[in-house]
């Protein structure tokens, strides 16, 4: 007897929608901002947590790297560079919410503008020390 399960159906993620044919770099854009403000909230949970593996959080976790998954595999299809660098700086921002400072120096790596690697540089000088 299971009285507290939730059996209620998950609400779809907006990143688990399916992309209906060919989408544009401005939709990708859109798409990508949309998933990062949706998945903030699991960051920030996970982002003091010493354990990420501990049960409370593990569906935030999921979610999160769910997220920040998808919306790295939206980045790589935009052919505009300076619209996939501010792309890229945004999910770059949602793993320095989740403090996952890894993946985030990847993608900083990755954003050939100078102007945003600049200004992504001055507002977390962590991303230099390697």
């Amino acid at each position: 007897m299971q009285w507290f399960k939730n059996d209620a159906p998950k609400e779809k993620e907006i990143w688990d929608e399916p992309i209906e044919g060919p989408i544009g770099d401005i939709q990708a854009a859109h798409k990508i901002r949309e998933i990062c403000r949706s998945a903030a909230s699991s960051a920030e949970k996970i982002s003091g947590a010493a354990d990420r593996s501990h049960a409370k959080i593990k569906s935030e976790v999921e979610r999160y790297e769910r997220a920040a998954k998808v919306a790295m595999e939206i980045a790589m299809k935009i052919s505009d560079g300076l619209l996939r660098d501010t792309a890229v700086r945004q999910i770059l921002e949602l793993c320095l919410q989740a403090n996952h400072t890894t993946t985030a120096r990847t993608l900083f790596r990755a954003i050939q503008s100078k102007s945003i690697s600049d200004d992504v540089l001055k507002q977390h000088p962590i991303l230099s020390m390697a």
